[in-house]
């Protein structure tokens, strides 16, 4: 005979939820991005928030308070930092640093050695590389291109 026991913990937006069977222990965690709680996880390096439908690399920095949600990629030594966000189909890359209050997001792709800060947005289907600086209250988007 096989028992089942199901504890629901909930703190600060954060959900938990652990599963013990006769087969072993299982844990799920949602965090609320702003629309609901979605499955998400702390990242491993960096301790920020990621939905487990985004993807970030091992390399990359998510800060504590930084969040990539949706289907959103970060790779290289990207970090994300502060109250940051990458979002959509957002990509970030290289040795990007996004940080302060701004956001990629959309299908937006940001690469190279970029600083993204203050409040500035990158989105639609911009694409912003080299060694570009977006800063302060700034907005990239449509199809813009700085490569």
């Amino acid at each position: 005979m096989s028992t089942t026991a199901t504890t629901t913990t909930t703190e600060g937006g954060n959900m938990s939820t652990t599963t013990t069977t006769g087969g072993g222990t299982m844990t799920t965690t949602a965090h609320d991005f702003g629309s609901g709680p979605v499955p998400a996880h702390r990242h491993g390096y960096g301790g920020g928030w990621v939905a487990d439908t985004a993807a970030v690399a091992s390399t990359a920095w998510v800060g504590l308070d930084a969040r990539v949600e949706g289907h959103a990629r970060v790779g290289g030594e990207a970090v994300i930092e502060g109250h940051a966000r990458v979002d959509g189909h957002a990509r970030v890359g290289g040795e990007a640093v996004i940080e302060g209050y701004a956001r990629v997001d959309g299908y937006a792709r940001v690469r190279g050695y970029v600083r993204v800060g203050g409040e500035a947005v990158i989105n639609g289907y911009a694409r912003v590389g080299g060694h570009a600086r977006v800063e302060g209250h700034a907005r990239v988007g449509g199809e813009a291109e700085h490569l």
